[in-house]
């Protein structure tokens, strides 16, 4: 029984060390999974769907009855960046749906795909399509928002309420180097969270050396819609105006990658929009500040 015993625990201590070495190598894997187990854990359910010969993954939660909520993320983003907003919405009784875009998340990643603004906005449009939905409100969240701008000014019958969360879209150049959003280096990914966050967490060596195998991997998807966005050929400057769905703005008031001016200036364009600024919060406010961002959503959701 003793020897048996000895076995079980070399046993233990072997698969602890494999999971340590493991987590010490890939540890986004491990973050990763861990996002994708607190979906689930808030009652979110994992399903594709097909969108143009395309396979997009998606998370499904709330009551499946209730009135339905499409939320879009960003450059870079996946679903799970919206694990602390979504299920407040799906609380207050909305059913909640958060696509990957292609080339991000759990989706596809073709190779013969733009990844531009507009081409990704049909791929919102046919999700929709995809899951029998007429009529749904829509929100997206920096690039995401610039996504949502379009699909409401060309298809307006479709989307019963807008929310923009730091959104782009405007023809504005930005004032801070681009490149950083696929870092090379631990300085330029430092430079990156300091960016995206007004306060950065430290980043330990063997997570930023994973990050940044991570970003060379998908740096061409991030490049061909980075590229296309600067071209400013989608820009919304001149389609905001023309919206007339009920619009919420909600912006981070220390925002550096989509400053606070240019949510002002997109709250002049929508006339009938509703402004709120999250003090203290920056770029990724949907996440970091769910907390007073939810109950504004769901407050401007139920009127």
């Amino acid at each position: 029984m003793k020897q048996k015993l000895k076995w079980i625990a070399f046993a233990l201590l072997v698969l602890i060390a494999t999971l340590g070495l493991e987590f010490w190598r890939h540890p986004l894997d491990f973050f990763f999974e861990f996002s994708k187990a607190e979906m689930l854990f808030a009652g979110a359910k994992s399903r594709f769907t097909v969108v143009d010969g395309y396979r997009v993954h998606y998370y499904a939660l709330g009551p499946s009855d209730g009135p339905v909520v499409v939320l879009v993320h960003g450059l870079g983003g996946r679903a799970e960046d919206w694990e602390k907003l979504a299920p407040q919405l799906a609380m207050a009784g909305y059913r909640v749906y958060l696509p990957d875009l292609p080339g991000y998340g759990q989706s596809d990643k073709p190779t013969d795909f733009s990844y531009s603004v507009s081409d990704e906005a049909k791929i919102v449009l046919g999700f929709v399509d995809a899951l029998g939905l007429k009529q749904v409100d829509l929100g997206g969240w920096s690039m995401g928002g610039w996504i949502v701008q379009l699909v409401a000014a060309d298809h307006p019958e479709r989307v019963r309420r807008l929310i923009l969360f730091d959104s782009a879209g405007l023809y504005v150049k930005p004032d801070w180097a681009t490149s950083l959003f696929t870092p090379g280096t631990a300085a330029e990914l430092d430079k990156l969270d300091a960016l995206l966050m007004p306060h950065p967490p430290h980043v330990p060596g063997f997570v930023a050396r994973d990050i940044l195998r991570t970003s060379r991997k998908h740096a061409w998807i991030v490049h061909r819609a980075m590229d296309s966005m600067l071209t400013g050929r989608d820009t919304t400057d001149k389609l905001l105006p023309s919206l007339k769905m009920p619009v919420l703005i909600v912006w981070g008031e220390v925002d550096q990658i989509t400053p606070l001016s240019e949510g002002e200036k997109i709250h002049q364009l929508i006339r009938q929009s509703q402004w709120t600024v999250i003090s203290g919060c920056g770029h990724l406010a949907p996440n970091e500040c769910a907390d007073k961002i939810g109950p504004v959503a769901v407050d401007f959701l139920k009127r």
